[in-house]
């Protein structure tokens, strides 16, 4: 009772909130409600400064509420499914996002980005944007600021790839087949990775959109083994870190929200929940991380996002590009191009 009589201001404000973002990523999916929640954040945050009967809730959504969401997610993953129809484009998924974790780890240690940014950016770009984002972001403790800007980074490049890919598709003379396996593996977020292969469909009245549909499922899977990767090593990394004498929880090592998760995948994948249990789930979760973007957007610095993010966004630029090149490189060596 004491948790919910000190944090359901905030919260309660933090879901209302997410209503029109809601709508607005239904109208405008290339930008989607994750993006248009964290402005709206934003907004509100710069003129409204005195929050403390909601600051308890704010952060209880931009923490809790998006662990939950999180778990919600794995409802929606029948792992079994989706590697029986996307195991053709398994090992453009396993080489693009080796390739972009690879980028990431190096500017980071290059341009002296700081390890956290670097971390949600390369995921992000990696796997599936916004979602990547929300599942690693709890495990290795990232603050509002860090996801605000990983989110915004995401964004900037998912837009320009929904915008140009058909065209370089169309450029390369590439075959529906092939676009699709581009668009799923090369795009970040679900929402861009329709757009494109939409618009590509549009422009070739072909099924682009079903294949790169298949293929950006089979590529969500691996939030389960980089989420559990980066608690284990952000886990040791911590533990090296505390006195001699400091207490450890296991917990910290490996966040009870990510177990709950895998089982969550598990359970759909060996009970075969149908979509009218998965689907609401589903969407609920999509519902719990714009409320958890609205918050971190509150919380979050605008001036100071602004002035730091010129190097996140030229990793975010080396990991798309890199990305799209392994993508493309090996549909040719696989003769799928």
């Amino acid at each position: 009772m004491k948790v919910f009589s000190e944090n359901y201001r905030g919260v309660l404000f933090c879901a209302l909130a997410a209503v029109p973002c809601w709508y607005l990523g239904k109208l405008m999916p290339v930008i989607g409600g994750p993006v248009f929640a964290i402005l709206l954040g934003m907004l509100i945050g710069s003129f409204y400064k005195e929050r403390s009967a909601i600051q308890a809730g704010v952060g209880y959504t931009s923490k809790k509420i998006l662990q939950y969401a999180v778990i919600l997610l794995g409802f929606g993953m029948n792992l079994a499914d989706i590697l029986m129809r996307g195991q053709q484009s398994l090992p453009i998924i396993i080489v693009t996002i080796s390739i972009s974790l690879l980028i990431s780890f190096i500017l980071c240690k290059a341009l002296n980005i700081p390890r956290k940014i670097a971390t949600l950016v390369g995921v992000g770009s990696s796997v599936c944007g916004g979602s990547a984002i929300a599942a690693a972001a709890p495990v290795i403790n990232a603050d509002d600021e860090e996801i605000s800007q990983a989110i915004s980074v995401i964004f900037l490049f998912n837009v320009c790839a929904a915008l140009i890919f058909p065209a370089i598709g169309g450029w390369l003379e590439m075959s529906n087949e092939g676009f699709g396996i581009f668009a799923g593996t090369a795009v970040n977020d679900t929402s861009s990775v329709t757009a494109a292969a939409a618009a590509w469909d549009g422009m070739h009245g072909s099924n682009a959109l079903e294949i790169a549909a298949i293929v950006k499922l089979t590529r969500t899977l691996a939030i389960i083994p980089i989420t559990m990767g980066l608690a284990v090593y952000y886990g040791i990394e911590s533990r090296k870190e505390n006195t001699a004498g400091g207490s450890y929880s296991i917990k910290k090592i490996f966040p009870m929200f990510v177990i709950f998760f895998v089982l969550a995948s598990v359970v759909t994948t060996i009970f075969h929940l149908s979509p009218a249990i998965t689907s609401p789930l589903k969407d609920l979760s999509k519902y719990f991380i714009m409320m958890a973007m609205f918050a971190i957007g509150l919380n979050t610095d605008i001036v100071k996002l602004i002035r730091s993010g010129g190097k996140p966004i030229i990793l975010g630029l080396c990991c798309w590009i890199g990305i799209a090149l392994a993508s493309l490189v090996m549909q040719h060596f696989l003769g799928i191009w």
